[in-house]
């Protein structure tokens, strides 16, 4: 396989862009009700999560960066 074929099948970060973009689509066009309000919200975060993971990963961080990034955090909203 060529250089550009191996970035446009492994293009993970467009890709789940991407697949944010159409769960928020799908979400818009489901009925207003109490149940799927809470649902919809949870799908919404859950697929964005998933593309702001693989970012995360793809830079290198470590488990130390994370727990360190986790730990300022708390401090922060403490």
């Amino acid at each position: 396989m060529t250089e550009i074929q191996k970035s446009k099948l492994y293009d993970l970060e467009e890709r789940t862009l991407k697949f944010a973009k159409l769960v928020i689509v799908l979400v818009n066009k489901a009925p207003k009700t109490l149940s799927n309000v809470e649902i919809c919200r949870q799908l919404v975060r859950s697929a964005g999560s998933v593309g702001a993971n693989y970012i995360f990963v793809s830079l290198g961080f470590s488990i130390l960066d994370l727990f360190s990034i986790w730990t300022l955090g708390f401090r922060i909203y403490l």
